[in-house]
């Protein structure tokens, strides 16, 4: 599997309006944020984590092929303000969308006319699916389990990947050693869902900025996180102008771990 970071800032993006902090005036590009979005290729499948506001200006750059599924984590604007920006894709067929029932029921009160029994044309022709965690299925070659989080008292979906030996068994048997957590805008997590996660190959997990917040990790607690799952690499997504320069944070991490940053690719 190949994962590209869309993005990896947080709701307001970097820089923020405004703004004239050391990083929000950075000329590093790494310093740049959208907000947070992933894509997972295999040779076969195409999946998106999250579609935000800025999912036109992140999928330009990108070849256009058709997208097999998107999962969203959960019913906030900054995951799934782009919908309505998929439409070019579904010249390809129905758009499968994956979301539990708080962030199906968002979609639904987001975008009706996708949903409605006249629908105009050329609204998103969007095929919602509802999953719960625990629950596993597939799309195409890439096996996903949603887990659950908590983003403050918002139960919210995280999800593990792993990549089966072809498209069409789904056996556990034919599993693949790698395996892939993504998780964005965790407060705290439940014991029963550590199983799912320790011994991860890759954890890509938030981190929002160095002083505490109610609804996101701090990077001190997003390290202690990835310590106590046992992963073994940790890239930090979902960070704000406040966690610092990317380059002057990164020096900071154990070797093991990293910022992301918009464009990065890693092969998992």
């Amino acid at each position: 599997m190949r994962l590209t970071f869309l993005g990896t800032g947080t709701s307001c993006g970097v820089p923020t309006i405004g703004c004239q902090c050391a990083v929000c005036q950075s000329t590093n590009p790494k310093d740049k944020r959208l907000r947070c979005s992933a894509l997972i290729e295999t040779s076969t499948t195409r999946l998106i984590i999250d579609c935000g506001p800025d999912f036109r200006q992140q999928i330009m750059p990108h070849p256009f092929r058709r997208i097999d599924g998107i999962l969203i984590t959960h019913a906030h604007y900054d995951h799934m303000g782009g919908m309505d920006d998929i439409r070019p894709y579904c010249q390809f067929g129905e758009i499968n969308v994956y979301a539990d029932p708080l962030a199906r029921q968002g979609m639904l009160q987001m975008l009706p006319y996708c949903f409605a029994e006249n629908r105009y044309p050329g609204v998103p022709a969007i095929q919602l699916h509802e999953i719960h965690k625990h629950e596993p299925f597939s799309i195409g070659d890439i096996g996903i389990t949603p887990i659950e989080v908590m983003h403050h008292d918002l139960p919210i979906l995280g999800y593990v990947f792993t990549q089966f030996a072809s498209s069409t068994t789904v056996h556990p048997s034919s599993m693949t050693s790698q395996e892939l957590v993504y998780i964005t805008d965790m407060k705290c997590i439940a014991d029963e869902e550590l199983p799912f996660i320790e011994g991860c190959d890759t954890l890509v997990v938030n981190a929002l900025r160095q002083k505490p917040h109610h609804s996101h990790q701090t990077l001190a607690e997003a390290v202690a996180f990835a310590r106590r799952v046992g992963s073994r690499r940790t890239y930090f997504i979902h960070a704000s102008h406040d966690i610092g320069l990317h380059d002057d944070v990164n020096r900071q991490l154990p070797a093991d771990m990293q910022m992301a940053y918009d464009g990065l690719v890693i092969d998992v």
